[in-house]
């Protein structure tokens, strides 16, 4: 909403054109304080001033000699003040108010003040004189920055100021910051306009941003457009220092543009900062690697670079020389040896701290050779960024580690690639003390071969494959590659996934067909990378969608999103965990691997989980492993609810991952409303000593506990009592059984298993138990082993342990997920898995209490 301003040729709307004609007429029947307002209001909006300040003398007569009722009179009346066009006058006034009256109120007259300043200020800016409106702008943000504040804003004295003549506190802020970018824009000060913008966006929630979106939106055009005008300007009048600032403040707006960039690298080269310049040219190559304008720009400062530097580069060479001389007998040059000795102990250690969340290998994507990390090491020491650093650290004291880290950082960056292995991949023995760029044969060379020069087009140096970095034929790298392989696609400066079965002439939704998003390793590779693009199979950009991250791409992401499953928010900012591990294995329960047990190990950067890897134990042993690790360390139950056919690994471990294709089951929980309904229900039934006695055999027990194979779980059991089997010509292979149990409604369970059928009449002396596995996130206790108390609805800390103990009761009363389990050897059990969920019910909520068995169960 764009500010109103108010002046004598604009009123502000007011309940003039409302009340002129009624308030005249409520007042000749009833005189009142806020008649006579209104009509002073009225008449002052009908350019009738002095008519409308008797009308203000005579409401004074009806305010009881209350200052405060008074105090407020005399603001209203210095507003219409100062909508009749006299500005000044009615600033003086509510000044004088608030110095010369001690009962005033001061905070009150202080935002009344502010308000007309921003009103005069917009005035300013109607009449054209932007630059002075802009000053008056500046000023009054840090005021109402101030005095507006939204627990000030929500007080009920304001809204009169908003009845009688429409103020807006609420976009206030907003507005005044909108406008003093306007302001600026148009005072042609547009380095302060993009810093104005820059506050304002950085001030503001993500609700209000969309609010401006068409706003800003426009701004950041207009602004851009004119910095670039004026930086060309700038250059054209061989004043380089003020392009360089131009340039800058419109690659703040927009950093998307190549030509931005090129254009601030060549205002450097004119400054002779070829550092700076080189840096840019870079960027123009990352962006836009088809034009030849980067690589001219890098030429260039590469050139001047070193023929500035050649003198000072002898003269340090020449210092470095006798440094090395370990009898040299000058103190400066032992001191300087001892700070050269400090700078490169620093450097080995900041490339140490590096290397170690990095791949052991990587492609030299310039050389196109595979190198190791001491390969790697060798080639920084000899290379110029090493020999420009040490300078650095030798010419600056004292020892400075931040320029370390990001000289090490942008040379050892790396990129990996994502993709689906083709039937003959290159490995590292076939490109081992080779250059990758000079071999010939395998299909997926040629695709290793494009994958390098695009790393290299984009000012990268080092790659990274899965078919040729690792030792395929080495067990102990495999199994450190497996459990870092998330690691470092997070670590990467980027990640390129190639879909090489998609084809440039393919449209928006041919993402969602590429197998490249069937295959089990690619949901970490893209969920763990910070940065991806993904490319066709003629290695052009996919959608030819030039942003500089693809995860910022709404399109691309939208089609991600329905192609996985997985919601955008957790595509662009996943993070690794193992709460809510159900959610996670629905999303890799349609994927598919060439070996067996990867569908579990590509899992492991997933849950953030280390693990060995055994290639050869067979699927469900690994799945049962991974998952077994989840529970045991996290004890998060939610992997228990699937449906299918139980693994050999545990009965309550699925034998395939397609068993968590369905959503999730979430328990139901009831609204607040009836909730209560149901606590005072309750309270009339249950003792409070029941209550909370069931409150605290839960609160105790202990967390899932899950090793050698044996889950101990805790359970509300309850015992079945009658199995009685349904008769359905069209079941199948599959049986349906109606089932009794104490404490619950009956229900019917589909299992492919045959079971004993019994009633009390025929008892069985196996026992058989329909159970509530015991999760205390769901049933609203307190879990502070994961920093929350994990209750569905925030509950506030003045609840007492009763309202509490109530709580629980009504919701172990809703429907829950029930697991069938048979006895096996004494206190030992068995899952039956069933083909269909099983949800039990109990008869009562009042009996919830007296009907529960609360147990640990070992299950098989």
């Amino acid at each position: 909403m764009r500010f109103k301003t108010q002046s004598r040729s604009d009123p502000l709307p007011t309940v003039t054109s409302l009340f002129t004609t009624d308030m005249l007429q409520s007042i000749a029947i009833q005189p009142s304080l806020w008649g006579y307002i209104s009509k002073g209001i009225a008449l002052c909006g009908n350019e009738q001033l002095w008519d409308a300040m008797e009308a203000f003398d005579l409401a004074i007569t009806f305010s009881d000699r209350d200052p405060v009722t008074i105090d407020l009179l005399l603001l209203i009346k210095a507003v219409v003040i100062f909508n009749a066009g006299r500005h000044n006058e009615a600033l003086r006034r509510v000044q004088r108010l608030a110095i010369a009256d001690q009962r005033s109120d001061v905070l009150r007259c202080s935002m009344v003040d502010a308000y007309l300043r921003v009103q005069l200020a917009m005035i300013t800016f109607k009449n054209e004189q932007y630059s002075e409106a802009a000053d008056e702008l500046t000023a009054s943000i840090t005021t109402i920055t101030g005095l507006f504040s939204p627990a000030t804003l929500l007080e009920p004295r304001w809204k009169i100021f908003t009845l009688l003549f429409g103020w807006d506190f609420d976009s206030l802020w907003r507005t005044v910051n909108q406008r003093r970018c306007e302001a600026l824009f148009r005072a042609d000060r547009v380095i302060e306009a993009v810093e104005s913008f820059q506050y304002m966006m950085s001030m503001i929630d993500d609700n209000t941003k969309s609010g401006c979106l068409e706003w800003s939106s426009t701004f950041k055009q207009d602004c851009t457009t004119r910095c670039v005008a004026k930086g060309d300007e700038a250059i054209a009048a061989s004043n380089s220092e003020m392009a360089v600032k131009l340039y800058s403040a419109a690659i703040k707006l927009d950093s998307s543009h190549d030509s931005l960039f090129a254009r601030r690298s060549t205002a450097y080269l004119a400054r002779n900062h070829y550092a700076e310049a080189l840096a840019d040219a870079d960027t123009v190559i990352k962006l836009s690697p088809s034009s030849p304008r980067g690589s001219e720009l890098k030429h260039a400062a590469l050139r001047g670079a070193r023929h500035s530097d050649k003198k000072e580069n002898e003269t340090f060479e020449s210092m470095l020389s006798k440094l090395k001389l370990t009898d040299a007998p000058d103190p400066k040059i032992r001191a300087l040896r001892q700070q050269y000795t400090e700078a490169e102990d620093a450097i080995k250690g900041a490339i140490d701290a590096h290397l170690e969340n990095a791949p052991l290998r990587l492609l030299n994507a310039s050389t196109g050779r595979l190198c190791n990390q001491d390969a790697q090491r060798n080639a920084f020491m000899e290379s110029k960024e090493y020999s420009e650093l040490l300078y650095s650290l030798m010419t600056h004291t004292p020892l400075q580690t931040k320029p370390i880290k990001k000289v090490v950082a942008k040379y050892f960056s790396w990129v990996m690639l994502s993709h689906r292995w083709d039937k003959e991949e290159p490995t590292l023995h076939d490109i081992q003390d080779k250059v990758v760029y000079e071999l010939k044969g395998v299909a997926g060379m040629k695709k290793l071969q494009m994958f390098c020069k695009k790393a290299h087009g984009m000012g990268y140096r080092w790659a990274w494959s899965d078919t040729c970095c690792i030792d395929q034929k080495n067990t102990a790298e495999v199994q450190r590659s497996v459990n870092s392989m998330f690691v470092w696609y997070r670590q990467s400066a980027l990640t390129i996934v190639y879909l090489s079965d998609v084809s440039p002439s393919m449209k928006s939704g041919a993402l969602a067909d590429s197998v490249w998003t069937t295959r089990g390793w690619t949901v970490q590779e893209f969920l763990a990378p910070k940065v991806i693009l993904f490319y066709h199979k003629d290695w052009d950009l996919y959608l030819d969608d030039r942003s500089p991250n693809h995860k910022e791409s709404p399109t691309i992401m939208k089609e991600l999103e329905r192609s996985t499953g997985i919601n955008a928010r957790a595509l662009v900012t996943f993070n690794p965990k193992m709460r809510g591990a159900r959610e996670r294995l629905r999303w890799a329960s349609r994927r598919v691997t060439t070996v067996p047990e990867d569908i579990a190990y590509s899992l492991f950067g997933i849950f953030g989980v280390q693990l060995p890897v055994l290639y050869g134990e067979m699927k469900q042993s690994a799945i049962g492993r991974l998952l077994q690790e989840i529970i045991a360390r996290s004890g998060d139950i939610t992997a228990l609810d699937w449906v299918g056919k139980p693994s050999e690994f545990n009965s309550c471990i699925p034998a395939e991952i397609t068993s968590y294709t369905a959503p999730p089951r979430t328990p139901p929980s009831p609204s607040a409303e009836k909730m209560q309904k149901y606590i005072s229900r309750l309270q009339k039934a249950v003792t409070v000593e029941s209550a909370l006695k069931l409150y605290t055999l839960l609160d105790n027990l202990s967390a899932p506990r899950f090793a050698n194979s044996r889950l101990h779980l805790p359970c509300i059991t309850f015992a079945i009592t009658e199995v009685k089997e349904k008769r359905d010509e069209d079941q199948g292979t599959h049986f349906t059984y109606r089932v009794k149990a104490d404490g619950l409604q009956d229900l019917s369970i589909v299992t492919e298993d045959k079971l004993v059928q019994f009633s009390p009449t025929r008892p069985t002396p196996q026992a058989f138990l329909l159970v509530c596995p015991w999760n205390r996130h769901d049933f609203g206790l307190p879990d502070f082993a994961h920093g929350a108390q994990g209750v569905k609805e925030q509950e506030q800390d003045e609840l007492d342990s009763r309202s509490r103990a109530f709580k629980l009761i009504v919701r172990l009363g809703q429907p829950f997920n029930a697991l069938l389990l048979a006895q096996q050897r004494g206190s030992e059990f068995k899952r039956i898995a069933s083909s269909h969920n099983i949800t039990a019910e109990v008869k009562s909520t009042t009996a919830v209490h007296d009907m529960m068995g609360v147990r640990m169960l070992e299950i098989l």
